[in-house]
């Protein structure tokens, strides 16, 4: 369920980092990139297909990195967080990804869904696969304080 709350930002930062802290957490080896098919033509899925999202014109599959997807294709080292059950884990995305951004200068992609027998939300996150050792490491500091 989506908490609403009014916090102050220190009280959001002592959260979070609980939140963070609890999560399952999760760093998905390998290369990862999204690879597109027309949106009359639905991706197979497959074990290895970790989330698909469509628009009008194409669907786009997260799955690991081939030499067939050309060096064209954009590569991400990707890490997930299952949160526990009933964990108020309103502004995750944005707090983390504000991290991220102010300590090592990269943008990050979130897809989230739902596992209900898990605790319910989440989110795999994606960043340039050159920099994933350096936002794990950013991530476990979190984790650990």
């Amino acid at each position: 369920m989506v908490s609403v709350s009014i916090e102050t930002s220190e009280q959001v930062e002592e959260r979070l980092r609980r939140v963070i802290a609890a999560a399952d957490f999760v760093r998905h080896e390998g290369v990862w990139c999204f690879r597109e098919s027309p949106a009359d033509h639905p991706p197979t899925l497959t074990a290895d297909t970790l989330a698909v999202v469509g628009d009008q014109d194409s669907w786009s599959c997260l799955v690991p990195a081939t030499a067939q997807d050309g060096g064209d294709v954009e590569r991400f080292g990707i890490f997930s967080f299952h949160f526990p059950d009933q964990a108020d884990n309103s502004g995750f995305v944005g707090w983390l990804a504000t991290h991220l951004k102010s300590r090592l200068g990269t943008g990050v992609f979130v897809i989230c869904g739902s596992n209900r027998s898990r605790g319910g939300i989440y989110d795999y996150w994606g960043c340039p696969i050159g920099l994933i050792d350096d936002v794990i490491e950013v991530v476990e500091g979190l984790r650990a304080r």
